[in-house]
């Protein structure tokens, strides 16, 4: 593999920097200089979303929380299923690049009728939305315990996983991604929920990527 990559745009945010590039035929992201998602391999990205989706009788509507290079939202509109994908997105280049560099690589997965981008902070959003979900996947960044934005701490405080149980159906279901492995994160869930459940996904280098599936929540909205 080209270990030189070509830079395709860089953008300036609120957050920071972010910068799309492209090592032969695969894309990068990286955001504040740290390696954030690639399309090299999209396996635990399209597990959060199909390991959630086995576990659930229905499973008509689905929370995205990251658009990521839209391997999870192309992985929930494959499920016949589902009637429709809300993706939440802070970063609206992230959403233009995916409405052009990247759709192919998504089967065009934004054009689905059944997809409803809102670009906004998840965080916030979740605090005042209403409409509840069957399945709720969060990749966001690199997990509960290497978020790359301050803001995205508060989905994994107790307000923030409150807000995602009050966003929940009763046999609904939430995922969590991770880069890495996190037992104190596991313990912090089965606080909040009956069902915790942890997959992981071998990676060619390093650790591998983790997969955490809460459901049964203790407290209902």
């Amino acid at each position: 593999m080209n270990y030189t990559p070509e830079i395709i745009e860089r953008s300036h945010t609120d957050r920071g920097d972010i910068q799309l590039q492209k090592r032969e035929s695969h894309y990068e992201i990286i955001y504040n200089g740290i390696f954030l998602m690639a399309t090299y391999n999209g396996e635990s990205e399209r597990l959060l979303v199909s390991s959630a989706l086995e576990r659930c009788r229905s499973a008509q509507s689905v929370l995205i929380g990251g658009l990521g290079v839209g391997f999870t939202l192309e992985e929930a509109l494959s499920d016949s299923r589902v009637g429709k994908v809300d993706v939440i997105e802070i970063e609206e280049v992230i959403i233009r690049w995916n409405r052009h560099h990247l759709a192919p690589l998504s089967g065009f997965a934004l054009d689905d009728p059944r997809t409803h981008v809102i670009h906004t902070d998840l965080v916030k959003w979740m605090n005042s939305a209403h409409e509840p979900y069957d399945v709720i996947c969060l990749d966001i960044d690199n997990g509960p315990d290497w978020t790359v934005s301050e803001s995205n701490n508060g989905l994994y405080s107790e307000k923030g996983i409150k807000a995602l149980i009050r966003l929940l159906r009763s046999q609904g279901i939430i995922s969590f991604w991770s880069a890495t492995a996190s037992p104190e994160f596991v313990d912090y869930l089965k606080t909040f929920f009956d069902k915790v459940e942890v997959e992981s996904v071998p990676q060619e280098r390093g650790e591998p990527d983790y997969i955490y599936l809460a459901s049964s929540p203790r407290i209902m909205h």
